[in-house]
């Protein structure tokens, strides 16, 4: 992505290993610590990014994407058209913006519409400190979305063998989708109180055989369960709950460079 404001930041990792959650706490991390402002994209087919934040999605990307091949205005190009509707799809709060992907529901190709996306996006990215990309199980939004270079991907697992493994795959993947990281940081997420020692040696030998920097291990957080349970915003966490003070150490790491 051609862009001399704009850091891309990403999250990867299997399904269920609380990227979403990591991506709102890395939210919250830039906001208060006035990094902004932030453009963020829940690329997610299960789109739950708005619920942590306390945001309502009146629109999505997949549902513009649809609009375009039969609601185009006469004498207005579908490229004008989805940037203007993708400029009304954007959800202003306080220090970030988010967009929600969506999926497509009809039938068809989504190659133009994706192209049209990934350039809209590439010029909205322009108005923004960093552009911050949830990302579903797979590795394909950021092929669609054309993020060629980005600065850091956090990779999410959970702990499990098969978190690890799919990990460093997604290392590995990177490089086959053509996709310049500056750094792949690996996020052990919902450790319990005792971390297994089997646990340590398959993340050991994962940074060992990948480009991936180990971040740190996350504990299971009855906090941050508890805002899920109560649908609160994660934002309202304070900065001395556990969970904070640690997602914080990792990113302090990671962006404040």
């Amino acid at each position: 992505m051609k862009n001399d404001k704009a850091k891309i930041l990403a999250m990867a990792g299997k399904g269920g290993t609380g990227k979403t959650t990591i991506s709102a706490l890395l939210i919250k991390y830039l906001v208060e610590n006035g990094i902004t402002p932030v453009m963020a994209v829940d690329a997610d087919a299960n789109a739950n990014l708005n619920e942590l934040l306390g945001l309502n999605v009146e629109v999505t990307l997949g549902e513009i994407r649809d609009a375009m091949k039969t609601e185009t205005p006469f004498g207005m190009t579908k490229s004008d058209y989805m940037e203007m509707r993708i400029n009304q799809a954007i959800i202003e709060a306080t220090g970030f913006d988010l967009l929600v992907m969506g999926q497509p529901e009809g039938p068809g190709c989504y190659c133009m519409a994706n192209t049209i996306l990934a350039q809209v996006m590439e010029s909205l990215a322009r108005n923004y400190r960093y552009l911050l990309v949830d990302n579903e199980a797979g590795m394909e939004h950021l092929s669609r979305l054309n993020l060629r270079k980005i600065q850091t991907l956090f990779v999410v697992s959970d702990p499990s063998s098969r978190g690890v493994m799919t990990a460093a795959r997604i290392a590995d993947l990177t490089r086959n989708l053509g996709v310049d990281v500056k750094q792949k940081v690996l996020i052990v997420n919902r450790v319990p109180p005792e971390l297994p020692a089997a646990l340590k040696e398959q993340v050991e030998s994962a940074v060992e055989k990948t480009d991936l920097i180990f971040g740190g291990y996350i504990p299971a957080s009855d906090a941050v369960f508890q805002c899920e349970v109560q649908q609160k915003s994660l934002l309202t966490l304070p900065p001395d709950t556990d969970v904070c003070k640690i997602t914080t150490e990792i990113f302090d790491r990671f962006l404040k460079n």
